[in-house]
C-alpha cells in the first residue's frame, strides 16, 4: 500500500458509514510509516467539523493508525500524564489527499492509570439503525473493541509506557 512519506504533513479525514465527511485534522506530521501502520504527531492543529465549525487541539498528540485493526489511538500529552482517545473505526486507507477512515461512534477514553470509559454507545446504536449497519459489521467492531481493551490491559503498542514519550521526542526533532 502506498502511504505518506516520513516527515511529510498530511490531513486526516474521518467519515461516517454513509460516506459523509465527519471531521478533518490538518497538518499531522508523519513520524513512521510501514505497510500496516502510520504514526503521526500534531500540536495545536486545526480541526474542521462536518458542519464547518473549527477548533484547535490543545496539547501535543501522537496518533496511531493501523491498516488491519478497526480502531485508532490518539495519545495526548497532558500535565497529569498521557490520556488516550481511541476511535472504533475502519482500518485506515491513504490516498494522495489524506489518511482516511470511517468513524463508528464507539470510543474508549483511557486515563494515565489505564482505567477507561466506553463512550457514545447510544450514538452508535442510533447510527447503526439509521445507516443500517450489517450484522457482520457489529461483530467486527465489538471484536476489535475487545482487541483494543486487551492492548490497554497488556499495555501493548501505543499503551506501553514508553511509546508516546518516544514518538513525542522524535516529533520535537522536526520542530
Amino acid at each position: 500500500m502506498a502511504g505518506p512519506e516520513t516527515g511529510s504533513k498530511i490531513q486526516i479525514k474521518s467519515y461516517k458509514h454513509n460516506g459523509q465527511l465527519h471531521r478533518v485534522w490538518e497538518n499531522c506530521l508523519v513520524l513512521k510509516r510501514t505497510e500496516d501502520e502510520v504514526i503521526g504527531a500534531n500540536d495545536k492543529t486545526n480541526v474542521v467539523e462536518s458542519d464547518g465549525r473549527t477548533w484547535v487541539t490543545r496539547e501535543p498528540a501522537i496518533c496511531y493508525f493501523h491498516a488491519k485493526y478497526w480502531f485508532n489511538i490518539i495519545g495526548m500529552l497532558r500535565n497529569d500524564g498521557i490520556h488516550y482517545y481511541c476511535n472504533i473505526s475502519s482500518p485506515f486507507v491513504y490516498d494522495d489527499e489524506a489518511l482516511k477512515y470511517i468513524d463508528y461512534d464507539l470510543d474508549v477514553k483511557v486515563f494515565p492509570d489505564m482505567t477507561y470509559n466506553l463512550l457514545d454507545e447510544d450514538e452508535y446504536a442510533e447510527h447503526k439503525e439509521q445507516m443500517d449497519y450489517p450484522a457482520i459489521l457489529d461483530q467486527i467492531l465489538y471484536k476489535h473493541m475487545d482487541y483494543l481493551l486487551k492492548w490497554v490491559h497488556q499495555r501493548k503498542g501505543p499503551f506501553s509506557p514508553e511509546f508516546v514519550d518516544q514518538w513525542y521526542e522524535r516529533f520535537l526533532t522536526y520542530r
